[in-house]
């Protein structure tokens, strides 16, 4: 069971890495984050692939979340 988990989680650390690498870049500095909230207050979205890539990252988070604190459990009680 352990060993299981250790090796899922591993798996979706890399996955979890690879969604945040692929991820277009956003411009840099504070101009960038204004110009960036500027243009999701306007209607702006983010399109294809990004959304795609957003929305994965965020569920390979909260996946990866749950596992560390289900391995830190199993880990603990051995």
């Amino acid at each position: 069971m352990k060993s299981v988990l250790m090796i899922l989680e591993a798996v979706v650390a890399i996955a979890l890495i690879a969604s945040v690498v692929l991820q277009s870049g956003k411009s840099a500095g504070m101009s960038g984050s204004i110009a960036g909230g500027a243009e999701t207050l306007f209607g702006g979205k983010k399109k294809g692939l990004d959304e795609m890539l957003a929305r994965v990252t965020m569920i390979l988070g909260i996946v990866f979340g749950i596992l560390t604190l289900i391995l830190g459990r199993v880990l603990s009680t051995y």
